[in-house]
């Protein structure tokens, strides 16, 4: 397992990375400034969404991201009654929304469907 680092300097790295490529994103919602799981949303702007969870890539031990609604876009109703259902289940998390009609994310690890 690689080190990790803390969430909080995470969401101001990947908002820094966004904000260099005139991106707009926004922290949603602040989660536990150390430990917090960070959802990405990624909204198109024409109500299609989808929200990347990070996973552990098991045989690599580094981070990946998981299409936590499926494989395709989806209203953003459901994206957000996806990150509802994960704060049921973890008040911790970190959201931050991408607001980008080409849906790029700008993460630097894999993402799995």
């Amino acid at each position: 397992m690689e080190p990790r680092l803390k969430a909080e300097i995470w969401v101001k790295a990947h908002i820094r990375t966004c904000s260099f490529m005139n991106v707009p994103v926004f922290v949603v919602r602040r989660g536990d400034n150390t430990a917090g799981t960070v959802l990405v949303k990624i909204n198109r702007l024409n109500d299609m969404c989808m929200v990347l969870t990070p996973t552990t890539n098991f045989e690599t031990g580094g981070r990946q991201w998981l299409q936590g609604t499926g494989a395709d876009w989806v209203a953003e109703q459901t994206a957000d009654a996806y990150i509802e259902k994960q704060l049921g289940f973890d008040r911790d998390i970190w959201v931050i929304e991408i607001e980008d009609p080409e849906g790029r994310h700008f993460l630097q690890d894999k993402v799995v469907a």
